[in-house]
C-alpha cells in the first residue's frame, strides 16, 4: 500500500479544521507546532519533509496537548536536541512514551509500519530501543484498555474507514 502525505493531509484538515482551526501543514527540516497568530489565523502541525511518519509523530503530539498547551509554541513543552546525555535522554524518553504510543495506533491504523523514536543519533548515550519500544508498546496497551484520547480516536476511526483497517486489537502492537 502506497501512504501518501497528502491524503493525511486531507484526512487530518477534514476531521478538525471546523471544529479545531487546526491544519497539518508540510514543512522543511525541524518540526514544530504553532498556535494561531497575528499573521496566520489557524494553528498549524507542521511535519517534517514530507515523511508520512513524521506526520503522524507531530499529530499524535497534538492529539495528546489540552487546550492550554495548544496555545503556545511547541505545546510550550522543553525540547533538548539530538546530542542528549543520559538524564537528558530519560527525560525525553519519559515525556515521549504516551506520544509514541498514540502514533503507534494511528499507525496501526493506517497499516503503516510503525518505529519508536530514540531521536538521540548524537548522544553521549545509546538508547535502549528495545526498552523505550516496551514502554511505548505498554501504554498503547493500556490505552486500548481504558480508552485513547477522545480526538486520537475519533482519528483512528477515519483513517480505519478510509485505509480499509479493522479496530485495533492488541496483535496490532506486537
Amino acid at each position: 500500500m502506497s501512504f501518501c502525505y497528502r491524503e493525511l493531509i486531507s484526512l487530518f484538515d477534514h476531521t478538525f479544521f471546523d471544529t479545531h482551526n487546526t491544519r497539518l501543514e508540510l514543512g522543511d527540516d525541524e518540526p514544530i507546532y504553532l498556535p494561531a497568530d497575528g499573521e496566520v489565523d489557524h494553528h498549524r502541525i507542521v511535519f517534517a519533509h514530507g515523511f508520512f511518519a513524521s506526520a503522524l509523530h507531530e499529530i499524535a503530539h497534538w492529539l495528546l496537548a489540552g487546550e492550554a498547551r495548544r496555545q503556545q509554541v511547541d505545546y510550550g513543552y522543553w525540547y533538548h536536541p539530538d546530542g542528549r546525555d543520559a538524564a537528558a535522554q530519560a527525560a525525553f524518553e519519559a515525556v515521549e512514551v504516551k506520544p509514541q504510543a498514540i502514533e503507534w495506533a494511528l499507525s496501526a491504523s493506517c497499516g503503516f509500519p510503525f518505529n519508536v523514536s530514540c531521536d538521540n543519533l548524537e548522544g553521549t548515550v545509546e538508547p535502549d530501543r528495545h526498552a523505550f519500544r516496551a514502554r511505548v508498546r505498554e501504554q498503547a496497551l493500556r490505552y486500548l484498555e481504558t480508552g485513547f484520547p477522545p480526538r486520537a480516536q475519533r482519528l483512528m476511526a477515519v483513517l480505519q474507514r478510509h485505509y480499509r483497517r479493522s479496530p485495533l486489537t492488541a496483535a496490532d502492537f506486537v
